[in-house]
């Protein structure tokens, strides 16, 4: 036997030694990465998270539902249909006149509402239910940090919101979809949205309306931006909102002029 062959099984002793403690390594580096930033946010693909909260406190189990965690931004009615989105009401003096538009050209929107300003004005919430428009979760504080907020305290803005506006609608409706405050989507409010029955909704037209740079400049983003995707961001809260519901008016009576119809977003897998 030579000296090669007389050390062989020992060589391939410690090659398989070397094999396993590469290996596992590579796996305890994998486990190890951080989750990072949902980019899904602004994209649309799914994202979900790999770890069920980590077992932390108040962690909602995986959803059951039919309802996708991915960000929606297609509409239900296909083609060239368009999403009317209204965000951070309702407001007593803003809301009525926005539904008032709406009722002029026979369109249904998403009103993304703020559940305290649901609490205080259910009679509102009720109007947009019984106007054929679906309502949508903007959580509590409307906390544009609150992506950087521990798993529980974004739990809680997310289904006490949704619980407050469901009260306010007094069961006539449900809410159907969540909306990140600024969108900014995590892995754990996609999940958290979507085991409660809600679908994640983003935006693809910002009219920029929330700064009141004038009807005309908000008009002229809303078609500067809509071959961007289908579903466009209006205010009906947070102060001043008369230029919006002009824009609002003339923005509707040139999807009607250029034959788009409008739909409300996809709430379920293809």
């Amino acid at each position: 036997m030579t000296r090669t062959q007389k050390h062989s099984p020992r060589a391939r002793i410690a090659v398989a030694a070397s094999a396993a403690a590469v290996a596992a390594t590579v796996w305890g580096v994998t486990t190890l990465l951080p989750a990072g930033a949902d980019h899904s946010a602004h994209d649309g693909a799914s994202a979900s998270s790999a770890t069920p909260a980590d077992g932390k406190p108040g962690a909602t189990p995986a959803p059951s539902t039919a309802v996708p965690e991915s960000i929606a931004h297609a509409s239900e009615a296909g083609g060239d249909a368009v999403n009317i989105t209204i965000d951070d009401g309702p407001d007593p003096r803003w809301t009525p006149k926005v539904l008032d538009v709406l009722a002029k050209y026979d369109v249904k929107a998403v009103f993304c509402m703020i559940g305290p300003q649901a609490q205080a004005h259910p009679d509102l919430v009720k109007q947009v239910v019984a106007a054929g428009h679906r309502l949508c979760d903007h959580t509590m504080d409307h906390d544009t940090t609150m992506a950087k907020k521990p798993v529980p305290y974004q739990e809680a803005q997310i289904l006490d919101a949704k619980k407050l506006i469901e009260e306010a609608a007094g069961g006539a409706a449900e809410v159907e979809y969540y909306r990140a405050p600024g969108g900014a989507f995590t892995p754990d409010s996609r999940r958290i949205a979507a085991a409660a029955g809600m679908r994640p909704l983003g935006w693809n037209v910002d009219t920029k309306d929330f700064g009141k740079p004038g009807t005309a400049a908000i008009v002229a983003n809303v078609k500067r931006e809509i071959g961007n995707g289908p579903t466009v961001l209006f205010h009906d809260g947070g102060g001043d909102r008369s230029q919006t519901v002009a824009a609002l008016d003339q923005v509707l009576a040139w999807l009607k002029d250029e034959g788009r119809p409008t739909g409300f977003p996809v709430r379920t897998a293809p």
